[in-house]
């Protein structure tokens, strides 16, 4: 009544075998060095890389007007001596307001 097939236990013990190969695999896949969770952390590092290059690509050409407007046009030259050194003409006179007043 209790018959055991021959070579049954070599299949459970191929199937058990071939189920850790797969829980080995699933774990690998999204855990490992190069797995899912990896590949999701490098896309974002890559999107915020992506947006910094965008700023530095816009301040950059922001930069290139600057320099253009400074080579060409005196009154750039003039503004930017005032604003950025504080210096004055000769015959101007700077009156500095206490702030809170």
């Amino acid at each position: 009544m209790n018959e055991k097939k021959p070579g049954g236990l070599w299949k459970k013990i191929a199937l058990l075998f071939l189920g850790f190969i797969l829980i080995v695999l699933l774990i690998t896949t999204v855990f490992g060095e190069k797995g899912l969770l990896s590949i999701a952390r490098a896309r974002k590092a890559q999107a915020v890389l992506l947006r910094e290059i965008e700023a530095l690509k816009k301040e950059k050409a922001r930069l290139e007007r600057e320099i253009e407007a400074l080579k060409k046009d005196p009154e750039s030259v003039d503004k930017e001596a005032r604003d950025k050194l504080w210096l004055i003409k000769p015959d101007e006179k700077v009156i500095v307001k206490k702030p809170g007043k």
